[in-house]
């Protein structure tokens, strides 16, 4: 699925099942793909992919094992629920809230993408 999410230009790939919350740095082929050291999600050369299931269980909690990938930005085990808003084409607002923390927002994020297009494309490489 990876191929096809990176050869169509998808801005951003929404997972779920898990029951926490990890944002990763844009990624393809386990190779992290920012738009830049300053401004990681702004024009990036890969999608950005978040798991966020931490709403629908309210059983034990999924941990996440102790060694960070390089791959991952952000990641939580609260309990909580995403707000998503749209400004326009090119704009994307992402947030994390908290129930654990009576309603704080853990993560923030803006998805910046001037061009839709491939990234394979972006990446001058064969299609």
């Amino acid at each position: 699925m990876e191929e096809l999410l990176d050869k169509y230009g998808v801005d951003l790939a929404v997972w779920a099942h898990e029951h926490s919350y990890e944002r990763l740095w844009p990624m393809y082929n386990f190779t992290v793909m920012n738009g830049s050291t300053t401004e990681p999600y702004t024009n990036p050369m890969a999608p950005v992919h978040i798991t966020t299931g931490s709403a629908g269980c309210d059983e034990i909690h999924d941990h996440f094992l102790p060694a960070q990938p390089s791959w991952t930005a952000y990641r939580s085990i609260d309990y909580g629920f995403t707000r998503v808003k749209v400004f326009n084409n090119t704009h994307l607002n992402w947030e994390q809230v908290s129930d654990d923390l009576n309603g704080k927002i853990i993560d923030s994020v803006w998805l910046v993408r001037d061009r839709h297009e491939s990234y394979k494309k972006l990446r001058h490489e064969d299609i």
